[in-house]
């Protein structure tokens, strides 16, 4: 397996001092632009904040609780929303567009040596109220990114979070053949 896919985590320790520069952003952003889409209908939609401007503010006040006790500390907070039409009418399969965006942009990151963390604890009313979306436009997550941060940092709950294990579940619990629930493995 690739290293940059298994080296991928979601870490939630940033260093608050961390830059990450608009032309780092254009290279994650740019391997976002390339990801597959269901007819190349590419319906993927992010809005940019980098910590203290108005859109970081905007988007860090619609997280829940939970994820505004950490992601403040991130240098740029991206939100990510699908277009759910355009002139050829509904698109389907939207968010499995902005999910393979999102994904290569995930491991564009850790090519650069940056961490991110994807969030769905956020209010999708408030954003969409904050940025003035139109109706045919669903956010769907937050990513937070920026440089790797010290873990005692985060509050002690987090901290343990932060130090376990991944694990993943193994194949024969999630690759079948023949029937649902006869492993392939």
């Amino acid at each position: 397996m690739n290293e940059l896919i298994a080296s991928r985590w979601s870490p939630r320790a940033f260093d608050e001092t961390a830059v990450v520069t608009p032309d780092e952003m254009r290279v994650l952003l740019e391997a976002a632009r390339w990801a597959p889409s269901h007819g190349n209908s590419q319906p993927a939609r992010f809005v940019v904040g980098y910590r203290g401007d108005d859109s970081y503010k905007r988007i860090f006040d619609t997280l829940r609780t939970g994820n505004q006790n950490w992601a403040g500390r991130a240098s740029v907070l991206l939100l990510g929303a699908v277009i759910t039409s355009d002139e050829r009418g509904e698109l389907p399969n939207t968010e499995y567009g902005l999910g393979l965006a999102v994904e290569n942009l995930v491991l564009q990151a850790v090519e650069a040596g940056l961490i991110t963390h994807q969030m769905g604890g956020f209010y999708k009313e408030h954003v969409r109220e904050a940025f003035e979306m139109p109706e045919d436009v669903r956010p769907i997550v937050v990513v937070a990114i920026g440089r790797p941060g010290r873990v005692e940092d985060l509050p002690k709950d987090l901290q343990d979070r932060e130090r376990r294990e991944r694990v993943r579940r193994p194949l024969t619990e999630t690759v079948f053949t023949g029937r649902w629930g006869q492993s392939a493995f």
